[in-house]
C-alpha cells in the first residue's frame, strides 16, 4: 500500500486525486495509487505529520472510501466518522473531531489521462482564466456569488479588506460592480489554473509574487457577506372567515379570486426582489416574473396583468420597475455608465448633442441594432445575453447595464469628427474600459480615454 504525503512536486502525471487544504498555507496531498495511507499535518498550529486515514478506490472503480485511522473521530461532509465512509468529489474532510484547530481538506479526483486530457487541453481558454484585478492567471482562485466572477484569493481578499472599511452598502464585485453575497474557493477552477500554467509556463508568476498573494489570502472556506434586505412595503393580505377571524395569507390571490385565478394549497409563491412581497409562481401564463438579465423576481408586471394598480393600492412594485426594453423612456444617462467615470459620461453627452439626436432617439436606434444582432454581445454583463431582445423584460439595474453597453458601442464606433476636440486629443489608456485607476484617480480619468478596448490585460467589449 502506498503512503501519500504532502508534496509540492509539480509532476502530476501519476496523480489520481488530491486532498486540497482549505488553508492555503499548507500543501496539497497527492494520491497516486488506488490504496493510499494519508500522512500529513492535521492541525493548523503545527507542520508535524501524522498518519490519520486511508483512501481506497473499490475494485478500481469510481467508488472511493475513506477509513479513519486516528484515535479520534474525523468529520466528513459534516458527519462525525469513526470507521469507514464513502467520499466523492468535493467531499470536505476535517482531520479531527472539530473544525476549530484541525485542518480541513477537499477531496478532488483528477480526470483520467489519455483522451480526457486531450479534450481538456483543447477547451482551455487562457483569456477567460485571468483575474480582472491583477490581470494575471488566477492563483488559488475564488468565485463570488451571485455573479460568479473569479479572482485570485489574495487579490479579492485585499479588495474585501479595503471595501469593508469604506462601504456601508455591501461589498461589490470588482468586475461587474454587483453586490457580492458570498465568496469561496473554487477547487474545480483550481485544477484548470494548474493545467494552464503547466501548458503555458511563461504565464507563471515569480515566487515573490506568489508569496505576496498567499500573505494577503484570507478566504479559507465559503464566506457569506450578507444578503441585501428589502423590507416589504405591504402587510400580509388578510382574509376573514365566517367566524370573523382574520387569517394572514401570502398574497392577494390566496383566499379570493383575482384576475380569474385563486391560489390553492399547492401553489408555489415567489418573493419579489423589489418589495419583498409574495406572488404565485405562474410560468405558464406568458407574464414574466423573473428578470432575464439577473434572474431576480419582480412583481410589478404580474400584478398589473391581474388588475392591481400600484398607485391606487400601494401594495405592489410600480410597473416601471420591470418592463420590456422597448417600452422604456430614458431622459438622462445613468450615473453608472462608463464605470462611474463622470468625465467619460460628459464626453458621451456632448457626442450625442453633436449627432443632433435626443438621448431617447439614439438609444432607440441602438436597441434596434442590438435586436438585429448588429452589436456584438460577447461581453454584455447580463445573464443570457444572446436571448435578450427589445421585447425582453428587464429590471432597472439590468436596463442600466444594457444602456452602459450600448453607449460604449456608440462611442467606439463614432466617427472622429463627432468627438469634441478636447476628447479626440486624448490618448487611449492601455487598459481601456477595464482600467481600475480611473475609479479613484480623477486626473488619470480626465487625461486618458477609457471608452476603448484594452491593449494590455484582457477583455474586448
Amino acid at each position: 500500500m502506498e503512503r501519500a504525503e504532502t508534496s509540492r512536486s509539480k509532476d502530476d502525471s501519476r496523480v489520481r486525486a488530491k486532498l486540497v487544504p482549505t488553508d492555503s498555507a499548507f500543501p496539497s496531498i497527492k494520491i497516486e495509487s488506488c490504496e493510499a495511507l494519508i500522512c500529513s499535518a492535521t492541525v493548523n498550529s503545527s507542520d508535524d505529520k501524522h498518519q490519520w486515514c486511508e483512501i481506497t478506490w473499490k475494485n478500481d472503480s469510481d467508488i472511493v472510501t475513506l477509513r479513519n485511522l486516528s484515535s479520534n473521530p474525523i468529520i466528513v461532509d459534516g458527519e462525525l466518522i469513526e470507521e469507514t465512509v464513502v467520499i466523492k468529489s468535493g467531499s470536505e474532510i476535517t482531520s479531527g473531531p472539530d473544525k476549530e484547530g484541525y485542518l480541513t481538506y477537499i477531496f478532488e479526483p483528477l480526470p483520467s489521462r489519455g483522451n480526457d486530457k486531450k479534450r481538456i487541453e483543447i477547451s482551455l481558454d487562457v483569456e477567460h482564466a485571468k483575474c480582472s484585478i491583477c490581470l494575471n492567471i488566477w492563483h488559488d482562485v475564488v468565485t463570488v456569488a451571485p455573479c460568479l466572477h473569479n479572482f485570485c484569493n489574495g487579490c479579492f481578499s485585499e479588495w474585501l479588506r479595503r471595501s469593508s472599511t469604506r462601504s456601508k452598502e455591501g461589498i461589490s464585485c470588482p468586475q461587474c460592480r454587483s453586490v457580492v453575497h458570498s465568496v469561496g474557493r473554487n477547487h474545480f477552477l483550481h485544477n484548470l489554473e494548474e493545467a494552464i500554467l503547466q501548458k503555458f509556463s511563461s504565464l507563471k508568476r515569480s515566487g515573490e509574487e506568489i508569496n505576496l498573494l498567499n500573505k494577503y489570502a484570507s478566504i479559507k472556506s465559503n464566506i457569506v457577506l450578507g444578503m441585501p434586505k428589502y423590507p416589504s412595503r405591504k402587510r400580509p393580505h388578510t382574509f376573514s372567515d365566517n367566524g370573523g377571524i382574520e387569517v394572514e395569507l401570502p398574497c392577494f390571490q390566496c383566499g379570493s379570486e383575482l384576475g380569474g385565478f385563486r391560489c390553492n394549497g399547492t401553489t408555489t409563491h415567489l418573493s419579489c426582489h423589489g418589495c419583498g412581497a409574495k406572488m404565485p409562481s405562474r410560468p405558464d401564463i406568458g407574464v414574466p416574473q423573473n428578470c432575464l438579465g439577473c434572474s431576480r423576481t419582480f412583481c410589478g408586471a404580474y400584478w398589473t396583468t391581474q388588475g392591481l394598480d400600484a398607485q391606487q393600492f400601494n401594495v405592489i412594485c410600480p410597473e416601471e420597475t420591470f418592463k420590456p426594453v422597448f417600452e422604456r423612456t430614458i431622459l438622462r444617462i445613468p450615473d453608472s455608465v462608463h464605470r462611474n467615470n463622470r468625465y467619460e459620461k460628459d464626453v458621451t453627452e456632448r457626442c450625442i448633442e453633436r449627432t443632433g439626436k435626443t438621448l431617447q432617439v439614439l438609444i432607440s436606434d441602438l436597441i434596434t441594432k442590438f435586436g438585429n444582432k448588429e452589436i456584438d454581445r460577447t461581453n454584455l454583463q447580463l445573464n443570457h445575453p444572446e436571448m435578450i431582445t427589445p421585447r425582453t423584460y428587464l429590471c432597472n439595474d439590468c436596463y442600466d447595464k444594457l444602456i452602459d453597453y450600448l453607449l460604449y458601442w456608440f462611442r467606439v464606433s463614432l466617427p472622429s469628427h463627432l468627438l469634441p476636440p478636447d476628447a479626440s486629443a486624448r490618448e487611449n489608456c492601455w487598459y481601456g474600459y477595464l482600467c481600475r485607476t480611473q475609479l479613484h484617480n480623477e486626473e488619470h480619468s480626465r487625461k486618458k480615454n477609457h471608452v476603448c478596448r484594452p491593449t494590455r490585460g484582457t477583455g474586448n467589449m
